[in-house]
């Protein structure tokens, strides 16, 4: 008989340490002692993944890769982001020409795929790349050691004509198994597709359901999707349903590994950008940095569970919370989408969107995200604000300009006080550092101060220091041929530090 002897407590701080989190309790601990007992390590590792950019032969697309200064892992360690392998389809070739011809074409994409499009080489200073047209990639990557905690990355892609106009913004994404998509559509004005990218070595299996305002959609295409190993599948979710739905949400699961998911929306008379996955199901939800000049709001939620949602919707605005007239509540039935039109509810100042029970001991689980209009007529530009989570010990953006960023910071509890560091530009300049009081109950936006000496582009990192909790979100601007193209990315906590709990008790496991 075989017994092997493992460590539980040690090896979840090897898991915690890795991965980013974990949470072991000994049987019988007190929950008071085991948190006492527990330390703050930076990752030692962590994933990105990033989707294509654009399907336009007009697209402009930057990269910007970065790990914040501070306390690192090991004394070295690795960031690196490459392409994904292309997919191909040769199993029924039978012409021995073309076999060979399409197996030395996927060696040398192997070859290509192993060479890093952007690798960050030290924490602080952003690393950029660029890539034009459709033919742009997927990438994936890992970071390691001391350049693991933190480390985040950014892709922003300009179009300037064709159904895919726009700015186009996303923050390349953990991969994970379960993503939902507020706002997505399969109407007949809109062209989303939703870009599944599996980071591993090993082949991974999706799942995709729309829900619409009645409810489930038909659907008997959108099960057991195949996203090959290291790379990447794009769905148009009007290919799914034979039913055309302005406002849906989409939900995405694995069943087998993980992807990386997001949905990138073309809308035919208002431009395009991505939609990003909404914090996790939650009573309470905060979308932060609506645009002061936001021509049009538009809310939609989902509530995945078996209870209907009656929730507030209130404003966060420049000096005080208030309730939109018209749409003080919005009620949200089980497994139905419900949207709410805002109209132009900011009124020329800044603003973030709060939705919490109407009753505190019915906090039903929900999810929500925001489509906001700039400009009117042919002019119009959009953007989407997917409900987030708190920025919590610190988060970054990257992929600053010197000029169309600004900064949204709403504290929906009490007042808090944050530090906000403007990192060294890609190609020089000197790190800025500024400290801002959110009043509570509030959105303050702010046009941060730049690096001096700024060449190339920076990353804003963004620490609460007291205080209540703080959202945050980042608006870059771009104005082209009279559109005020813009595109909004959510500052959630970076996950840089974890809590391991001391090895204080061996718990053993026998194999008998």
């Amino acid at each position: 008989m075989k017994s092997t002897h493992l460590s539980l407590i040690a090896g979840a701080a090897v898991l915690a340490a890795v991965t980013g989190f974990a949470t072991v309790t000994a049987p019988g601990a007190p929950a008071e002692s085991t948190a006492k007992s527990a330390a703050l390590l930076p990752v030692e590792r962590a994933g990105l993944v990033c989707p294509a950019p654009s399907n336009s032969d007009l697209a402009e697309t930057q990269y910007t890769a970065f790990t914040p200064a501070g306390e690192g892992g090991e004394a070295k360690g690795a960031a690196e982001l490459k392409p994904v392998l292309p997919i191909v389809d040769d199993e029924d070739e039978t012409d021995p020409k073309k076999a060979k011809k399409a197996e030395e074409a996927a060696k040398k994409a192997k070859a290509k795929a192993e060479k890093p499009v952007l690798a960050v080489k030290e924490p602080g200073k952003p690393v950029v790349a660029e890539a034009n047209g459709s033919t742009a990639p997927a990438l994936v990557g890992t970071a390691t050691g001391k350049l693991a905690p933190g480390w985040t990355a950014q892709q922003t892609t300009e179009v300037t004509a064709g159904g895919s106009r726009g700015l186009l913004g996303v923050t390349c994404t953990a991969p994970d198994t379960d993503f939902w998509f507020p706002g997505a559509s399969t109407a007949k004005s809109r062209q989303d597709y939703i870009h599944l990218t599996n980071p591993d070595d090993t082949g991974a299996v999706a799942d995709i359901e729309l829900y619409g305002p009645e409810g489930a959609l038909k659907s008997d295409v959108g099960d057991g999707i195949t996203v090959p190993a290291r790379s990447s599948v794009a769905v148009l979710l009007s290919t799914l349903t034979a039913e055309a739905v302005d406002q849906l949400t989409a939900h995405v699961t694995t069943r087998s590994g993980r992807i990386g998911a997001v949905v990138m929306s073309a809308d035919d008379s208002a431009g395009s950008d991505w939609i990003t996955a909404s914090e996790d199901p939650s009573g309470t939800l905060v979308m932060p940095g609506i645009p002061a000049d936001a021509t049009s709001v538009q809310l939609v939620a989902f509530a995945p569970g078996e209870d209907d949602a009656d929730v507030k919707v209130q404003l966060m605005g420049k000096n005080a919370t208030f309730s939109p007239a018209g749409n003080a509540t919005l009620h949200i039935k089980s497994s139905m989408t419900a949207s709410a039109d805002l109209k132009d509810l900011t009124r020329g100042e800044p603003g973030s969107l709060r939705l919490t029970p109407v009753r505190k001991d019915r906090a039903t689980p929900i999810v929500a995200a925001l489509r906001v209009v700039r400009g009117k007529g042919d002019k119009q530009e959009i953007a989407y604000i997917p409900a987030t989570g708190p920025v919590g010990a610190r988060a970054t953006v990257p992929d600053n300009r010197a000029k169309g960023s600004t900064l949204s910071l709403t504290a929906p509890g009490a007042t808090a006080k944050v530090k906000v560091t403007a990192s060294a530009g890609s190609g020089g300049g000197e790190p800025a550092v500024e400290t801002y009081t959110v009043k509570a109950g509030t959105t303050l936006a702010v046009t941060p101060k730049a690096p001096e000496g700024l060449k190339g582009s920076y990353a804003l990192t963004v620490e609460t220091t007291s205080g209540g909790p703080v959202h945050a979100s980042r608006s870059l601007a771009l104005a082209s041929d009279g559109v005020q193209m813009f595109t909004v990315q959510t500052l959630p906590d970076d996950r840089g530090m974890v809590e391991v709990p001391s090895a204080r008790q061996d718990l053993s496991v026998l194999d008998d």
